[in-house]
């Protein structure tokens, strides 16, 4: 059961592994781009060209789904960012109960964006983990952890694309343990557990009266979606890269642009953020090198 590009490798590591994957169950196929028209669910796409059944049910709070299920018989149900509540009657159907892989190092970041969360809150360190399944929000015993250092500049979906090929590795590791029976089920301790919510677009203007450190976190926490963004002349501006540089001007106004070259804005306290990659609204991203020279942008000007 799985939906996103972050599914993708785990179903691929089962493919090719010993085991036989006798479905796949997904979200429904969603309205994208300019046309939109309906585009099925990385998930969906390598599943069919493998031959594999595939379910989309709307809900799965239904008699029709779990006799579907029962009808599979299946071992085991692996779970990774499907995007849907598993209620008890499926929970409790498989032999060998329902493994989720997770995008974070449980019990911090639970919910549904912890990848995002760990590059917008300056994370060092993150991860994925491998779960029983429960009635919680991520709170099922934990199987096995793998750990990664998160980079100075990596944005979320640079992350993203690591943990999906970390998932699949420590899925098949965590299978077969558990045919070995040496795995030892871990509690979580919920005092150290903390939430990471769906993004949405409301998390995008920037705060320039923030640490630069914060901005740069931020910009690179929401980029691929939905992307950090100010104003300029009032128009949108969205920034795809910064950094944080030392030194500063601390008399500046929050959001004043400093230099051109480097396009600099001042943040709090005299810190400053350099912008390295943009877009401004109805124009093509490019890089802040481009975007200068093309734009009639001053020295003192207030991003909003």
């Amino acid at each position: 059961m799985g939906t996103p590009d972050f599914a993708v490798p785990c179903l691929e590591a089962l493919i090719k592994s010993r085991h036989k994957v006798v479905a796949v169950f997904t979200q429904p196929d969603k309205k994208k781009g300019r046309g939109y028209k309906f585009a099925p669910p990385p998930v969906k796409e390598l599943a069919q060209r493998q031959g594999i059944k595939v379910f989309q049910p709307e809900t799965l709070n239904s008699e029709e789904v779990l006799h579907v299920i029962s009808e599979l018989e299946p071992d085991l149900i692996v779970v990774v960012a499907y995007g849907k509540i598993l209620p008890k009657a499926i929970l409790r159907l498989p032999e060998r109960g329902c493994i989720n892989v997770h995008g974070s190092l449980l019990p911090k970041y639970r919910g549904a964006a912890p990848i995002q969360w760990a590059v917008i809150n300056g994370e060092k360190a993150t991860g994925v983990t491998t779960m029983y399944m429960d009635e919680g929000l991520d709170t099922g015993d934990i199987l096995l952890r793998a750990e990664t250092q998160i980079g100075e500049d990596e944005t979320s979906g640079e992350l993203f694309n690591r943990l999906s090929v970390m998932g699949a590795e420590l899925l098949l590791k965590t299978l077969q343990g558990l045919e070995k029976g040496d795995i030892i089920r871990e509690k979580q301790d919920d005092k150290k557990a903390s939430y990471a919510p769906m993004l949405n677009k409301s998390l995008s203007k920037i705060n320039w009266n923030n640490p630069a450190a914060e901005v740069h976190n931020l910009v690179r926490g929401l980029n691929p979606w939905p992307v950090a963004e100010t104003t300029l002349d009032g128009k949108v501006l969205k920034i795809y890269k910064a950094k944080p540089v030392f030194g500063g001007n601390k008399s500046a106004h929050s959001g004043e642009v400093l230099s051109l070259n480097p396009f600099s804005v001042a943040c709090c306290k005299g810190s400053t953020v350099e912008v390295l990659e943009l877009q401004l609204e109805a124009k093509k991203r490019m890089s802040s090198v481009d975007f200068v020279r093309g734009y009639k942008l001053r020295v003192g000007a207030i991003l909003g």
